[in-house]
């Protein structure tokens, strides 16, 4: 009994954990303390970075619309305020507006510009799109040089071929009206075939031969198919189009005699010439008129937006 007592308990083993314990709880917060200062230190970068480009981004948001911004508070300033660079008005003259309305048929070529650039868009974005579609999808001889050969026709200028257009509506007796305005987009365009080619090449090809074992033909492949699987490149082809026939002037100039076939941008021609340089020199009557016929643009965009951003985003991905 005295031999089982005898003996004290042996403590060293609990001491070295201990002191193991207490090691570790020591060099312990060192490494979080340093893990958490260089966290913080990344995240005040994060934040200075994203300061950095939001300002970038207001700075340049300004650059653009400034003279968006001049041009609304100076078509709503009196002739002797247009130029002082007052973004507000001191006087506000809103009849500058009902004025512009009186004096040409603005309305009317309003009209002429929407019904040219419909014609335009439409008939773009369907040509171009079947023949991208073609170079995408067909394989045969040649297929590369004809393609090259088709956007080598970009270097061409647009002088060229005004004059030999204008002799071919002129035989076909057309050359006083809209039509020319918007027949050539019948035939594709360069640009427009590439862009929507880079598209229908990113498309799975086993999808077509899928669709063809079903008994598609290529019709129905490219409509039910290649066109919704590429709607955004199909939106983008179609507001740059939109773009480019609103604000186009020099084939109006070349074949629209008649001020009631007037497009928008060859009436603002004729406003300049009756109340710009040379004529009444009313600037604010000019610059109401081009507001009017601006408006239209920004609400194309906005509502083609989501789709016009998703068609640029996509297009270095499609290649």
């Amino acid at each position: 009994m005295s031999g089982l007592t005898a003996s004290p308990p042996d403590h060293k083993p609990p001491a070295r954990t201990a002191d193991t314990a207490a090691h570790k709880a020591r060099t312990r917060p060192r490494k979080t303390t340093a893990g958490g200062a260089g966290s913080g230190r990344r995240r005040r970068e994060t934040r200075l970075g994203r300061v950095l480009r939001l300002l970038a981004l207001t700075c340049a948001s300004v650059v653009f619309l400034y003279p968006f911004v001049w041009l609304i508070s100076a078509s709503l300033k009196p002739s002797e305020h247009v130029f002082d660079n007052a973004l507000i008005p001191k006087v506000w003259q809103f009849a500058n507006y009902t004025e512009i309305w009186t004096a040409v048929p603005l309305l009317t070529w309003v009209g002429n510009s929407v019904t040219v650039t419909l014609a335009a868009a439409v008939t773009v974005t369907v040509s171009s799109s079947l023949v991208a579609f073609g170079f995408a999808y067909f394989r045969f001889p040649g297929r590369n040089a004809l393609f090259g050969l088709v956007i080598a026709t970009m270097m061409l200028p647009a002088v060229v071929t005004m004059v030999p257009q204008y002799l071919i509506f002129n035989w076909l007796h057309l050359a006083s009206t809209q039509v020319p305005l918007w027949a050539p987009n019948l035939f594709g365009s360069a640009f427009y075939i590439f862009l929507l080619r880079q598209f229908f090449l990113g498309l799975p090809r086993e999808l077509f031969e899928a669709a063809r074992i079903d008994g598609a033909g290529y019709w129905r492949m490219f409509w039910q198919i290649a066109v919704p699987l590429c709607k955004p490149a199909m939106v983008v082809t179609f507001v740059f189009e939109v773009q480019a026939a609103w604000t186009d002037l020099v084939r109006p100039l070349i074949y629209l005699r008649d001020p009631d076939l007037y497009t928008v941008p060859r009436g603002l021609k004729a406003v300049l010439d009756q109340f710009g340089e040379g004529g009444e020199m009313r600037w604010e009557i000019v610059c109401a008129a081009s507001l009017i016929v601006t408006l239209p643009m920004i609400l194309v965009f906005f509502l083609g937006q989501r789709h016009f951003v998703s068609g640029i985003a996509t297009q270095g991905r499609k290649g």
